[in-house]
Order: C-alpha cells, then sequence, then structure tokens
C-alpha cells in the first residue's frame, strides 16, 4: 500500500518529525496533489505553498486558483507568489527551467523561516529520479550524479521517491482527486519531457523493464556512493591540512592516490572549483611555483610540494591563464573555443562570438578585468582607443565596467569579451587557421 511506503520511507530516512508544520509545495498536478493528500492522512501539519511563474498565460493563473479553491476546501493556510521568470532568465543570463527552480526554492526557503517550518516537502517521484540520472549521464557526471535524487536536501524533503509517477496516477484516480494537466508535459522543449517523452519510451523497445532496472541500478550506485564517500573522507583526513582557515594539500601524497584527477575534483569540488579547473590543476602539479587557479570564492596557489586553497578577497585581481588546446572554460565566463581551417569557418558577426588568426595570438591567453589605461584597435579602426573611451562612448554603466572582462595575448587586447574585437587580430586574406572563441 502505498501510504505505508511512505510512510516507512520518511522514517527510514528521517525526514520529519511529529508535532511541526511542514510546507508542502502544490503546483496542482498529479504528483503534487498526492504528496498533500498522503501527508494529511499520515498526521502532517502542512502549510500549502503554490509559486505562479507565468509561463503559460491563463492555465499559470487556472493552476493558481485550483489550487487555492482546495487549499479552502481542506482549511489549511495557504501561501502563493508572483515570479516573472523570463525576466529573472534573462537578467542571470540561465535557462528558464533553472530560473524557475532558482526562485521557488528561494522562496520556499525565506516563507520556511518564516513560518518557523521544520521541512519543504515537494512531489519528486521515482520516475523524477531515473530522469534525473538519465540527464547526468547524457551531460556528463561524476558517481554523485548516478544517485538520482536525494530524500533530503537542507530542508527540502522528498518523500515520494519510493513511488512511480503511475502509482501516484493510480492513487489520485483511486482517491477521486481532482487535479489539473500542465500542458507543457506534453511538449519536448525542455531537456527532462524530452527524456520523459521520447528517451525513456525508446529504452522500453529495447528492454520492456528499464524502469525497473534502473531502479535497481539508482539503489546501488547510491550504495556504492557511500563506499566512495568513506574512502574520499579518509584521504582527506591524510592529505589536507587545515592551518587557521588555509588548507594545505601535499601533491606528492597527490600523486600516489588511485585517481589524481578525481580524488583532487572530490577535494575542491566543495570549494567551487569544476571538473574543467581540476584538470587544469592536474596539468600544472609538476610545474614551478606560482600557478593560481580560481573559483568563484576560492583561490588554489601552486607553492612547492603543496597546493594552497584560501578564500578570495573582494579586491583581488584574477587572472585566468588558457592554455593552448584548451576548449571549453566555465570560470569565470563560460567560454567554448575551436580551432580549425580558414576554409572551415564562416566569419560570425556576433558580439558574443570571437573569430581571430590563429597565427596572430600567442599563448597562453589570458583572461583578466580591465585596468586603468588599457588601450585596443576597435574592430574595422586603425587607431589606439582607450578603453575608458570606449566605456564612454559606449555607454557602459559603473556595474557595466566592473563586469567587463578582457582576453589578451602578450600584453595586447584581443577581445572586450561580448563587445569587441581588436583589429590586430582579424581574419584577413593571409590567414590560414582561425581560433573561434563563444561566450555561451
Amino acid at each position: 500500500m502505498i501510504l505505508e511506503r511512505v510512510k516507512t520511507y520518511i522514517d527510514e530516512n528521517r525526514l520529519l518529525t511529529p508535532g511541526n508544520k511542514v510546507i508542502v509545495g502544490v503546483s496542482g498536478g498529479i504528483d503534487s496533489v498526492a504528496l498533500l493528500h498522503l501527508l494529511q492522512r499520515l498526521g502532517v501539519e502542512c502549510i500549502v505553498a503554490h509559486c505562479n511563474f507565468h509561463l503559460r498565460a491563463e492555465e499559470s493563473d487556472r493552476d493558481e486558483q485550483f489550487v487555492k479553491d482546495v487549499t479552502k476546501q481542506l482549511g489549511l493556510p495557504f501561501y502563493r507568489i508572483d515570479f516573472d521568470t523570463l525576466k529573472y532568465a534573462a537578467d542571470n543570463k540561465i535557462s528558464v527551467e533553472m530560473a524557475a527552480r532558482e526562485l521557488r526554492y528561494e522562496w520556499f526557503e525565506s516563507l520556511a523561516k518564516k513560518i518557523d517550518a521544520q521541512a519543504i516537502a515537494v512531489a519528486h517521484h521515482l520516475d523524477d529520479s531515473i530522469e534525473t540520472l538519465l540527464m547526468n549521464l547524457i551531460r556528463g557526471t561524476g558517481l554523485r550524479g548516478l544517485t538520482g535524487i536525494s530524500a533530503r536536501n537542507g530542508l527540502v524533503i522528498r518523500p515520494l521517491l519510493s513511488c512511480t509517477r503511475e502509482e501516484l496516477f493510480q492513487y489520485v484516480t483511486f482517491h477521486q482527486l481532482a487535479y489539473v494537466e500542465d500542458s507543457t508535459n506534453a511538449q519536448n522543449d525542455y531537456q527532462r519531457n524530452k527524456i520523459r517523452n521520447q528517451l525513456l519510451p525508446l529504452l522500453e523497445e529495447i528492454n520492456p523493464s528499464v524502469r525497473q532496472t534502473l531502479y535497481q541500478s539508482l539503489e546501488r550506485f547510491s550504495g556504492m556512493y557511500k563506499v566512495y564517500e568513506e574512502f574520499i573522507d579518509s584521504y582527506k583526513k591524510l592529505l589536507m591540512k587545515d592551518e587557521n582557515g588555509t588548507i594545505i594539500i601535499d601533491i606528492s601524497l597527490i600523486l600516489k592516490s588511485p585517481d589524481v584527477t578525481t580524488v583532487l575534483y572530490e577535494f575542491l569540488s566543495p570549494y567551487g572549483f569544476n571538473a574543467q579547473v581540476v584538470q587544469q590543476v592536474v596539468s600544472h602539479l609538476n610545474d614551478t611555483s606560482g600557478k593560481k587557479f580560481y573559483s568563484s570564492t576560492y583561490r588554489l596557489v601552486k607553492d612547492r610540494q603543496n597546493l594552497i586553497l584560501t578564500k578570495r578577497t573582494r579586491d583581488e585581481k584574477i587572472s585566468i591563464q588558457i592554455d593552448e588546446g584548451s576548449d571549453i572554460i566555465t570560470y569565470p565566463l563560460p567560454l567554448s573555443i575551436h580551432y580549425s581551417d580558414v576554409n572551415n569557418v564562416e566569419i560570425n558577426k556576433n558580439k558574443n562570438v570571437l573569430t581571430i588568426d590563429a597565427d596572430l595570438v600567442k599563448f597562453p591567453l589570458i583572461l583578466r578585468k580591465w585596468e586603468e589605461g588599457d588601450a585596443f584597435v576597435p574592430f574595422g579602426m586603425k587607431g589606439m582607443k582607450k578603453l575608458s573611451d570606449f566605456f564612454i562612448d559606449n555607454k557602459f554603466s559603473l556595474p557595466d565596467k566592473e563586469n567587463t572582462w578582457l582576453l589578451v595575448s602578450d600584453e595586447k587586447i584581443v577581445w572586450i569579451v561580448g563587445h569587441r574585437a581588436d583589429n590586430r587580430f582579424r581574419v584577413t586574406t593571409e590567414t590560414r587557421k582561425v581560433i573561434r572563441i563563444s561566450l555561451e
């Protein structure tokens, strides 16, 4: 019985304690309606919260009214909020999916503090976990990404992870619970929908029991990850020392580990370093001292036989080195780099795409913020122009200037990233090889 299974899952994962309020995220769909009904049957004090993302015009308002009516019938407290999701996504240069996720959970967290709720219950189920596993596999992941969705993440809990989508549909049907359909679930504009509507049915043609197989794989991966975590934790105690906030990592011991890249990634990822930066660190472990690497909040410096990890200061000047052959840069800007013969490329006039003569630049390239006195030759012109004048001419605000990055070759500006290329590196009739750099 689904009720007993959900109760067992909550107890085994220690998701709730009796007598405390729980915010329940209710969209009005089958999953969230089932979650609210199940938690009420288990005696949980529920507070209903609904987000109107205004992404589906009248349908979004319909969903909000439905949840409001259901909540009123049940006599439960109701909180709702409006979001301009498209604007938030554009302002932060993220996908609409990610924007909705950030807005939703940020509001849930603030609401939980406001009303002193012990947890925020959301309606992710086992099929969601499988879809997450497949998404992570497609875009690349470590072992942690193979464990699916976790039962708890801070205040957020997921009591339905032991239930399939079909089981929740049957539960709602059996209890004759009203719900609303999200028309976008049938569309394939989002990656998750493509996996749900196209990839999984295709996999079922190959293996009719593929969902059950993936359920079992998730359990095995989760068990493996627990063992893996213990190993990494023991390695951290052996190789990392914290000296008054400065973390020192012994390179000689790192090099003796079973897999240098994997171990170093696990050491550094909690401090904001992604896989690409870690790979760069590994490739420079045998270099001379002084090499620096950055995450959004930390700086890593190679100092003799140690890696020194410290928090970045606000006014610290950042200089990111881009080695020849690099194809992806994720910090401080998401850049993709392509190398090709001139005959295989079209000149793109998009300001977020730079196409230059490969023979005119000298590696390593440097990515840094602008400084007083910087000057370049604007594309299409011959004379030098100070960046300060370029900013004035193009009506840059103070935040715009502070957020401007330069791509530099041998102390010459190649590109005001996302704004203007330097004419000295342009593609000409003499060009044989080109480098294309795209701001993603």
